[in-house]
């Protein structure tokens, strides 16, 4: 997801090349775009066919990404542990400071 996020739109190779330029370890084209297919299945990703290319695109940002990957852990915490994961997320909350706990408040509020 990053490599998109950093490209745009882009097709599988150049994923594949971006990614293989920051690793020593080479991967293999194959791997990469069976994980698009997979991406792009589960709707992070939109491909779009142009000749015999697939282009790729992230359907969200990496912010609203990190958004509903946080509600769906803390909707599944909360399902497992129910009241006593309320319990920690308290517990947590008590030790920031003061500003902090202030500008979360802010944030859930126009969340």
């Amino acid at each position: 997801m990053e490599e998109v996020w950093r490209l745009g739109e882009a097709p599988g190779r150049a994923v594949l090349d971006g990614l293989n330029t920051r690793t020593e370890r080479i991967r293999a084209y194959t791997t990469i775009m069976t994980i698009l297919h997979r991406l792009n299945d589960k709707g992070l990703l939109k491909r779009r066919r142009q000749g015999k290319s697939d282009f790729y695109v992230a359907t969200f940002s990496r912010e609203e990404y990190a958004d509903a990957r946080a509600a769906a852990q803390v909707d599944a915490l909360v399902e497992e542990w129910g009241e006593l994961a309320f319990v920690h997320f308290a517990k947590q909350m008590a030790t920031l400071d003061p500003h902090r706990r202030q500008q979360l408040s802010r944030l859930a509020r126009r969340a």
